[in-house]
């Protein structure tokens, strides 16, 4: 069994890695046999989204069900269609999922998405899937900003392909590491580093069920 996360943000120490870990690592404990794992780091790859060249819906063609642009990017969506479950995991920029994820996504999943009237899911399994946000706003911001409704439209496209994805949202997150260094004033650092302390470690617990839960 192997499980992937999808880190889609551009830095690999911070608050989206650090959950996708703790999810990876629970998937590892809960396993009943041997659970393989790896991260996939988006920025690390020069890749571009769909570029509309329909080869993925050509009847009969070599790239069928599957994206046919071949870059650096290729092999691992080849990788992922194999995979026994997903965790992707993103920071919110600008009310959504970061740049690089979305044109990920783009070539991941449209490929797997059969033009009939039902669009049907033409992928060779349905793998559990969860999807992990990274947010500096508060709980309360993000729904009244409206996020969980922005974030659907994605997770509704996942599940049509995959499964249901579980979902978690981490908040008021810790922005960087030394807040003095930077002008950043329309957050509180003491209290950001107050709400780090008390929240970040049961946010870490909930990544680990996820992970676990995809195992089980």
């Amino acid at each position: 069994m192997k499980i992937y996360a999808v880190n889609g943000s551009p830095r690999k120490k911070m608050n989206t890695a650090a959950l996708l870990e703790s999810a990876l690592e629970g998937a590892r404990a809960a396993g009943q046999g041997p659970v393989e794992t790896e991260i996939i780091h988006v920025y690390d790859y020069d890749h571009k989204g769909c570029i509309s060249c329909m080869e993925c819906k050509r009847l009969g063609g070599a790239s069928y069900a599957k994206c046919a642009v071949k870059d650096s990017l290729a092999p691992v969506l080849e990788r992922l269609t194999e995979a026994d479950g997903i965790i992707f995991g993103s920071p919110v920029y600008f009310h959504g999922i970061t740049g690089k994820l979305h044109s990920f996504l783009e070539r991941f999943l449209f490929p797997k998405a059969a033009y009939d009237a039902n669009y049907s899911s033409l992928a060779p399994k349905k793998m559990p899937t969860a999807f992990i946000y990274t947010m500096n706003v508060t709980e309360q911001q993000m729904v009244d900003q409206g996020y969980p409704d922005i974030f659907r439209h994605m997770e509704s496209f996942i599940e049509r392909i995959f499964t249901k994805p579980q979902i978690l949202y981490a908040c008021n997150t810790y922005q960087v590491k030394d807040y003095s260094k930077y002008k950043i004033e329309s957050f509180s650092e003491p209290e950001k580093a107050a709400y780090k302390e008390a929240q970040f470690p049961l946010d870490l617990e909930k990544a680990h069920a996820i992970g676990a839960a995809m195992v089980k």
